[in-house]
């Protein structure tokens, strides 16, 4: 995750926002909102899915919730 959206609204980082893949690792595609937010995108999630280079961020909203969740569960400086 870049940047700090601990407390940010699940709908700022996705109303009116687009994402953008960054990278593929580890079994998971990376994509990255307009606000700087990254998260992962399962592979074994995608089955015959198609996953476009740019999309809205709403339609990718469960990873993107999953995600932060996930993050904001972690206490403050345990990643690094």
């Amino acid at each position: 995750m870049v940047g700090n959206f601990r407390g940010t609204p699940l709908i700022e980082l996705v109303k009116n926002q687009q994402v953008h893949f960054s990278f593929y690792r580890d079994q998971e595609l990376w994509y990255e909102t307009d606000k700087g937010f990254v998260f992962p995108v399962p592979l074994k999630d995608v089955g015959t899915a198609t996953f476009l280079r740019d999309d809205k961020a709403i339609l990718l909203m469960r990873y993107i919730r999953k995600y932060k969740e996930e993050m904001e569960a972690e206490p403050i400086g345990a990643a690094a």
